[in-house]
């Protein structure tokens, strides 16, 4: 890789410009008094000119980029702070009353200081020896930065493992991930290439590359004898354009990063609800039947379920699937069977699947009419999909959108359900010339691949908007990069049925959450491999009863379920955890407005609420429910006590159980009783927790009335 070079910076009112002789134009601009951009201008143009994720928050009421992206050059969203220029030590420097970058050219290298009641810290520094290398055979970007082991590392999406990133290489790529390794697998379905990180002095900052091509971050695996420590970011293909954002707290940052990239939509109410699915109810021969008798199975065990999203079986001959189709011989009355789950409280969400095989009704029309992704001859690409061979739909096509659209309504909404859960959507096309269409301009495909799980979410989005009106969209997707949250729900994917998946995917849930994903969970009990014992079972469904999604997903051998009243033993337990989440549906439900409206985590780590408390930035279990509530579930085999560290408090606070009110001390690790009916919850002392009750008789639902207020 050859380094970059630079003569001289050119300071102006805006920023700084260096003229780099090989590569073209590289420029800072300040976005904000707490945040910056550094974008390379290439000689020969940008690579990726558009935009899909910069899509500022203003005073509307939602913020969105055109079908085709905004333009990386488009700086009319923002308002850019005023900058003043000085000479120190000899080099030029750029700042904001928060924020100076000192710009060197031998090497070239920034260096960011954070300025806070008169003192300076570096908060970011570029390698000494070289930070910005290209590579003319593959057109790989990289950019080094200095490192310190004290540094901590989260985010880039559904990452696995330990929270804090420190000491591994990963990748930003979208794969179906079917049965992944949940504490060391990689890559998982998001294309998410934003770092928060924790400075030893413990400023706060985010590094957000603006780019769909794939990238690899590596927080200190590699190491060179020729330069000092260092971490690095590899762009396969793409562009260099990244966001620099300081805050004392990862709130603050994670806060910046949420309004350039649009906030979060606030779902209806009833998608907080508890919701169910299950592959084998709707693969099986007599779909229609399962389904009717699950209706009643809730009413006979008194379980609250406000949604039942359908899995792909409605679509289904054998093992292959048509999206947009019905299979009436397993449906001969779909609509009945739909208005029987509205009758009995709950919504429907309906899987659908952006790849058509190639003996599908539509698949020659869609071939004809040129709306499938194609390669560099205009022929499309089939490759393996589900069982057969197929080819996914270009949604950079707008003929393939407008067919999209058509179908969701005609074969989903009209139908009776409620909404659409994309699926499936990582588009893994292996091809080397598949290329979007790009709206008349084509997208080589290695970066386009993220957009289409982007803008297939966006079509589902639209075309339910217009159907029924913004505030009641709710939709799902598995893949995308950083904009699906304007959108969508999402979750950690096709899980494996473990204790050490039950472990490790609150980390990863956790990970989503700082990386800006706020509406996230699991599937419960796992989707994939054996049925859960009854123990793993009950703790699992307590560990995700408090998480913003809560769905009880699987796809088991001999289409058997997970069902709630599948263990007789711990049923009554199980189903307590679920009226667990509707009665503080109240509280959960003023967290997913906050989201919207202050762009918080609903689910955190407790660092997040307590990032001076050292003990909180170790590797445990718990997790934050908003600010006044701490969840500890039990995750072990045969556990029935635990250690729980309570974060320090001001003013000699405590904490309390949630059930008995039981009075623990701050700052202290606790040896807590957790029988197995019993899930650990704390409350600050302070907390004012709105809780709900269901009518005497009757099952919970999502809109059940403030019944009382539990003061701690």
């Amino acid at each position: 890789m050859t380094p970059w070079t630079a003569e001289q910076w050119v300071t102006h009112a805006q920023g700084a410009d260096a003229q780099l002789p090989s590569h073209g134009n590289l420029r800072v601009r300040f976005i904000s008094d707490r945040m910056a951009r550094v974008t390379l201008q290439p000689k020969d143009g940008y690579r990726e000119p558009h935009t899909w994720a910069v899509a500022p928050v203003t005073t509307q009421a939602h913020s969105d980029v055109p079908w085709q992206g905004r333009h990386r050059d488009d700086v009319s969203c923002f308002a850019t702070p005023a900058v003043t220029h000085q000479q120190r030590d000899g080099f030029n420097s750029v700042s904001t009353p928060c924020l100076r970058v000192e710009l060197h050219t031998q090497p070239l290298r920034l260096v960011w200081h954070w300025q806070q009641e008169g003192q300076e810290t570096v908060v970011l520094s570029d390698r000494s020896t070289s930070a910005y290398l290209s590579d003319k055979r593959t057109g790989a970007l990289r950019h080094y930065i200095q490192r310190d082991d004290a540094e901590k590392f989260y985010g880039l999406g559904d990452k696995t493992g330990p929270l804090n990133l420190s000491g591994r290489r990963l990748r930003t790529l979208a794969m179906d991930s079917l049965g992944y390794d949940p504490e060391h697998g990689d890559p998982l379905y998001k294309h998410w290439p934003f770092v928060l990180s924790r400075t030893p002095n413990g400023q706060w900052l985010g590094l957000y590359y603006d780019t769909l091509a794939s990238c690899t971050f590596d927080f200190g695996c590699e190491h060179d004898n020729y330069h000092d420590f260092y971490r690095y970011i590899d762009i396969d293909d793409g562009d260099l354009d990244y966001y620099l954002m300081v805050g004392n707290t990862p709130a603050e940052v994670i806060q910046q990063f949420m309004t350039l990239i649009g906030g979060t939509h606030l779902p209806p109410r009833w998608s907080v609800g508890y919701a169910q699915t299950a592959m084998g109810l709707a693969d099986a021969p007599d779909a229609q039947n399962q389904l009717s008798n699950f209706i009643d199975l809730t009413q006979q065990h008194k379980v609250p379920v406000s949604a039942f999203h359908y899995g792909s079986g409605y679509s289904s001959r054998g093992k292959r699937r048509y999206v947009f189709t019905w299979n009436h011989d397993k449906f001969p009355d779909p609509q009945s069977l739909n208005q029987k789950f509205h009758a009995h409280g709950m919504h429907l969400v309906a899987n659908i699947k952006p790849c058509l095989l190639d003996d599908h009704p539509a698949f020659e029309d869609h071939l004809q009419a040129g709306r499938f992704i194609q390669d560099t001859a205009h022929h499309a690409v089939v490759e393996p999909y589900w069982d057969g061979q197929g080819a996914h739909l270009d949604f950079t096509n707008p003929k393939a959108v407008q067919w999209w659209q058509s179908q969701l309504k005609a074969q989903i909404l009209d139908m009776g359900i409620d909404a659409g859960w994309n699926d499936n959507n990582e588009y893994a096309i292996l091809n080397e010339d598949a290329q979007s269409n790009g709206w008349g301009h084509a997208i080589a495909m290695h970066r386009s691949r993220p957009l289409h799980g982007l803008l297939m979410t966006r079509a589902t989005f639209e075309a339910q908007e217009q159907a029924v009106g913004r505030t009641q969209v709710f939709t799902v997707t598995r893949a995308g990069p950083p904009g699906i949250q304007r959108y969508a729900q999402t979750w950690s994917g096709d899980n494996t049925t473990s204790w050490r998946t039950l472990k490790w995917n609150i980390r990863t849930g956790l990970q989503m959450s700082l990386s800006g994903m706020f509406n996230v969970g699991h599937d419960v009990g796992g989707f994939f491999g054996p049925l859960p014992e009854p123990e793993l079972f009950l703790r699992w469904v307590q560990a995700c009863c408090l998480n913003p999604r809560m769905v009880m997903n699987s796809w088991k051998p001999g289409n058997v379920s997970n069902l709630p009243w599948m263990h007789p033993e711990v049923k009554d337990d199980v189903i307590r955890a679920i009226e667990l989440r509707y009665t503080v549906m109240p509280y959960l439900w003023s967290l997913f407005e906050r989201a919207s409206s202050h762009h918080e985590p609903i689910i955190r780590p407790t660092f997040y609420d307590f990032p001076d408390d050292a003990q909180c930035f170790e590797d445990c279990d718990d997790f934050m429910l908003g600010a006044w509530l701490l969840v500890a579930p039990v995750v072990h085999a045969g556990q029935t006590t635990r250690e729980v560290y309570l974060p320090q408090l001001p003013n000699g606070e405590s904490w309390f159980d949630f059930e008995t009110r039981e009075r623990f001390a701050a700052g202290q690790t606790h040896t807590i009783s957790a029988p197995l009916h019993k899930l650990p919850l704390f409350a600050r002392q302070g907390a004012h927790i709105a809780c709900a009750s269901a009518p005497a008789g009757q099952v919970a639902r999502c809109d059940d009335p403030v019944h009382h207020i539990r003061s701690f």
